[in-house]
């Protein structure tokens, strides 16, 4: 689908706290936490029959059930970052597709951040 113009956002946003160990430079870090900050941000050119672009508990729902599994635990042992590195950019590419079902027809997901650090943000965006 091409937008050719989007008129209205929300934005959704949830805290949580996680450990991980990632690897840079072949070097792999000693396991740390972080309070993690996700914000998910949808798109689209109209609003609906209540002047809503999406509830906003829609998108806070499918962001907290994507999230979950990793809050107060090591991300490294939980899925997929049992498989992938986890890192801010690919929880990031995570949440979108794991919230991406929820969003309505006609709206997209135009980002997704995640702040790992306090000035520290990874952004997704959309093909």
């Amino acid at each position: 689908m091409i937008y050719t113009q989007i008129m209205f956002q929300i934005e959704v946003s949830h805290r949580f706290s996680a450990a991980h160990a990632v690897t840079v430079g072949g070097v792999r870090e000693e396991l740390h936490g972080h309070d993690w900050g996700v914000t998910v941000v949808i798109e689209g050119p109209k609003l609906d029959h209540e002047d809503l672009l999406v509830d906003f508990h829609v998108i806070e729902v499918a962001l907290r059930t994507a999230i979950g599994p990793f809050s107060g635990r090591t991300m490294n042992g939980t899925p997929p970052f049992d498989v992938v590195h986890p890192t801010a950019e690919r929880l990031a590419e995570f949440v979108a597709e794991a919230v991406q079902p929820e969003v309505p027809s006609g709206l997209r997901i135009a980002s997704v951040a995640v702040e790992e650090a306090p000035g520290c943000i990874a952004r997704w965006f959309p093909d």
